[in-house]
C-alpha cells in the first residue's frame, strides 16, 4: 500500500511539474519577443533548463580575464546544448559582471536568447590566502564587500541573475585554507533575506549557500549544529555537492570491481554504482532536512568528473579519470535529475588549466565537457555529429571532437579500476 501510494505521488507531482513546464514553454512560443520573467522557483528542477558551472577562463592565470566576445562565443556553444542556467563562484574579479554584460548583449540581438545565473559571492575566513594563520572562527574582512558586489549585479541585472550563492564549499572543514563557520554564511544569508524583505533586492530571487553534502548534514554528526538548523531553515533552497569521483580514492566502497566480466562491462557497471552513490549523499541531505521537520528544495550545486589526472585519480592511482567514464557519469546524472526534477549544476562547461597551472596534468584542470581549445570530450561527441554545433566554435575554431572523432582510440586509455573480492557496493 505504501509502495502504491508512493507511485501514484510521483505519478500526480510529475504531471503537475509536466503541465507547469509546458505552460512556460507554451508562453515563451506565443511571445517570442516578450520577455517572459521566470523566477528560480520555476527554472530550477525544470528539466529543459539545464544548469552548468562555467568559468570561460582560456588562459593558466585569472589574471588574463576572459573578454564579452569570448564568453559570447562559450554562450552561444551552451545554449545550443540547452543550457539555460550558469553557476559562477565570486565577484571579486571582472568575469562575473562580463558574463552578465554578454549574455545580456546576446538579449538584446536575439529576444529569444535565454541564459540565466547563480552568482556565487565567495566567503573566507580570517587571514585566508594570506601568511598568517588562518582563524575559523572569524570571518574575513573581505567578505562584507564581496556580498555588497553581488547585491550590486543582482539588482543591475534583475532578468539574469536568479540566485546568489552565499559561499562555495565554505562550511566543509576539509577546506583547510579558508572555511567558516556556519554562523556566518547564516548572517550573510539572513542579510540577503532582509534586503529582499525590504525592497532593495528582488523579491523573488534565491539565496543559498552551496557546500559540500556533509556541510548540509548529510555527513557525520559534527555538522549538525543549531547554526546549520537555522541555515537551513533560511536558505530558500540548498544547493549541495557530490563528488564519486574523489570518493574512488577517499571512500572507495563504490569503486573497486568484485566479479569478473568483459573490461567494457565492467567499466559500465562502476560507472552505475558511481551515479547511485551520488544519489545516495543526494538522500543524506534530503533526509537529514526531512529529519528537522522542514521542507526545503534540495538541488545539486556540483558534481562532475575529470577525464585526466597524474595523480591519486589517475593510472597510478584510482584509474577513475578518461573520456568514457566522463561521458556515462554525465549522462547518468542527466538522465536521474531530470527524472527526479533536481536541477544539476554540472562541472563543469570548459576545462580551466589555471586551477593547477603549476601541474598541468592534474585533475583540477580536466573537468571540463570541453577542450580548453573548443574540443567536444567524448559525453557530447553525439553533439556533434548531429549538427548541435554547426556555426559555433571557440577561439574561432570549430567544434570538433577530441581523438578526432575515433572511439576505438578512445577505449585504448580506458583503464578497469582494480579488482578486489568481499567488497561492499551499493
Amino acid at each position: 500500500m505504501r509502495l502504491n501510494f508512493y507511485l501514484y505521488t510521483i505519478t500526480i507531482l510529475s504531471i503537475v511539474s509536466s503541465c507547469s513546464n509546458d505552460k512556460i514553454k507554451k508562453e515563451i512560443q506565443q511571445n517570442p519577443k516578450q520577455k517572459i520573467q521566470l523566477t528560480a522557483k520555476e527554472i530550477l528542477g525544470n528539466p529543459d533548463y539545464l544548469a552548468i558551472s562555467y568559468g570561460g577562463y582560456r588562459k593558466s592565470t585569472r589574471g588574463i580575464q576572459p573578454t564579452i566576445a569570448e564568453i559570447k562565443e562559450d554562450m552561444n556553444i551552451l545554449h545550443a546544448m540547452k543550457i539555460r542556467i550558469l553557476r559562477t563562484y565570486n565577484v571579486q574579479l571582472a568575469q562575473a559582471e562580463t558574463i552578465l554584460k554578454a549574455i545580456q548583449e546576446l538579449k538584446n540581438e536575439n529576444p529569444s536568447f535565454e541564459m540565466y545565473v547563480m552568482l556565487g559571492a565567495w566567503i573566507d575566513c580570517k587571514n585566508a590566502w594570506t601568511n598568517q594563520p588562518v582563524n575559523h572562527l572569524l570571518e574575513s574582512d573581505q567578505n562584507e564587500g564581496e556580498i555588497a558586489r553581488a547585491v550590486s549585479l543582482a539588482n543591475k541585472y534583475p532578468s539574469i541573475v536568479k540566485i546568489i550563492a552565499v559561499g562555495n564549499e565554505a562550511m566543509v572543514k576539509w577546506a583547510t585554507s579558508y572555511y567558516v563557520q556556519p554562523s556566518v554564511i547564516l548572517k550573510w544569508v539572513s542579510h540577503l533575506q532582509n534586503l529582499k524583505k525590504t525592497g532593495k533586492l528582488p523579491e523573488n530571487l534565491w539565496i543559498t549557500s552551496s557546500d559540500n553534502f556533509a556541510s548540509w548534514g548529510g555527513g557525520s554528526d559534527e555538522y549538525h549544529t543549531e547554526d546549520l538548523n537555522k541555515l537551513i531553515k533560511e536558505v530558500d533552497y540548498i544547493s549541495m555537492h557530490t563528488y564519486p569521483m574523489h570518493d574512488t580514492h577517499y571512500n572507495p566502497v563504490f569503486w573497486y570491481t568484485n566479479y569478473e566480466k568483459p573490461n567494457i562491462e565492467k567499466v559500465n557497471n562502476i560507472m552505475l554504482r558511481s551515479k547511485d552513490y551520488a544519489v545516495s549523499q543526494y538522500d543524506s541531505v534530503v533526509n537529514y532536512v526531512k529529519s528537522l521537520g522542514i521542507k526545503k528544495p534540495v538541488h545539486i550545486g556540483e558534481t562532475g568528473w575529470a577525464t585526466f589526472s597524474n595523480g591519486l585519480y589517475g593510472n597510478k592511482g584510482s584509474k577513475a579519470t578518461d573520456e568514457y567514464k566522463e561521458a556515462l557519469f554525465y549522462r547518468h546524472m542527466r538522465e536521474w535529475s531530470s527524472k527526479a526534477g533536481v536541477s544539476c549544476f554540472y562541472f563543469e562547461a570548459f576545462d580551466e588549466i589555471w586551477k593547477d597551472a603549476s601541474n598541468p596534468e592534474g585533475s583540477e584542470n580536466h573537468f571540463g565537457l570541453f577542450t580548453v581549445d573548443g574540443k567536444a570530450k567524448y559525453a557530447l561527441w553525439n553533439l556533434v555529429d548531429n549538427g548541435t554545433f554547426k556555426g559555433l566554435g571557440r577561439g574561432k575554431k570549430p567544434i570538433t571532437k577530441t581523438y578526432n572523432g575515433n572511439k576505438d582510440s578512445l577505449l585504448l586509455e580506458v583503464h578497469v579500476p582494480p579488482f578486489k573480492k568481499n567488497i561492499n557496493t551499493l
